[in-house]
């Protein structure tokens, strides 16, 4: 293959037909460890919403069991994305979100917000850092398969395309972000998280966190209750994860596909999951059961 070989071939694809054969290729085979960071960095951006945020500390889950946590998040999504909406999988992976989210009286706003993020990081993350941007067509796939997933988890009232996605990112958060010890709790873990990844513990923890804060904006930061970083300190992060795309773009393209539960940084199912099995399981209900119901249930 061609480095460009897997971008002709997404070029070949309708976006609104094969959204999710399109965003499969681009997140897997044409910008794996760009996608895994960029909704590493999107979990950030939930915990700077108080409702969100305050959710997450309460239950104790990312605070005390970090590394579960972020590791169910990643698999239960990534079953749906590996094998499809309609699978046994997929449909186990959509079950467990609406099973763990029918226990919290989230609102749909909040939902459509955590979608946002799911459309509009990895936009902003690849245009930024990746070997090369992406094509209108991976980000036009990219809403119509975060819409698809809303569909089946009940979202009303979605954006429709990823400029609308991105502009409703954006007003949210103006109107949204603030400073919550809960919110600053559970970005303290994923941070602490960050530093025991392979490819990052051999590192100085303190390097770790000060490069994952240097990537983040300042309204981000100070929602979190993070310090304010200089623009030479900034730049220098961004640099050095822009050097990396640099060097990606040099080598051979990737011919098979990465998938989360394949990736180094997930280490605590060395046996194998049972999808079903993921997550947490509350007790008691704020909403009425059912397998259709509510986004977000893999960040609780």
């Amino acid at each position: 293959m061609k480095r460009f070989d897997g971008l002709r071939r997404i070029e070949r694809l309708d976006p609104a037909s094969d959204f999710h054969e399109i965003y499969r290729i681009s997140s897997t085979c044409e910008f794996p460890w760009d996608y895994f960071n960029a909704m590493s960095f999107a979990l950030f951006r939930t915990f700077a919403v108080p409702s969100v945020g305050r959710l997450l500390a309460s239950t104790g889950e990312f605070t005390t069991r970090s590394q579960k946590r972020f590791e169910d998040t990643v698999l239960i999504l990534d079953a749906v994305l590996e094998h499809g909406f309609a699978s046994v999988e997929g449909r186990a992976a959509i079950r467990r979100m609406n099973q763990m989210h029918h226990a919290y009286p989230i609102t749909n706003a909040d939902y459509v917000y955590v979608l946002s993020t799911f459309v509009v990081q990895p936009i902003r993350w690849i245009d930024r850092f990746g070997w090369r941007r992406l094509s209108e067509t991976e980000k036009a796939a990219g809403a119509e398969y975060y819409r698809e997933l809303g569909r089946h988890l009940g979202v009303t009232d979605m954006p429709r395309t990823h400029q609308e996605f991105a502009a409703h990112l954006d007003s949210y958060e103006v109107q949204r972000f603030a400073h919550h010890p809960g919110g600053r709790a559970v970005g303290d873990a994923a941070l602490d998280l960050f530093t025991t990844f392979p490819l990052t513990r051999r590192l100085p923890a303190a390097l770790v966190r000060r490069l994952a804060l240097g990537l983040m904006d300042d309204p981000l930061r100070a929602a979190l209750g993070y310090p304010r970083f200089s623009r030479a300190e900034q730049s220098l992060c961004a640099g050095a994860v822009r050097l990396r795309g640099r060097v990606v773009r040099l080598l051979p393209p990737r011919t098979e596909s990465l998938y989360a539960r394949q990736r180094p940084e997930l280490r605590g199912y060395p046996q194998g999951y049972d999808v079903s099995r993921l997550g947490t399981f509350p007790t008691g209900s704020a909403r009425s059961p059912g397998e259709d119901g509510d986004f977000g249930d893999a960040l609780v």
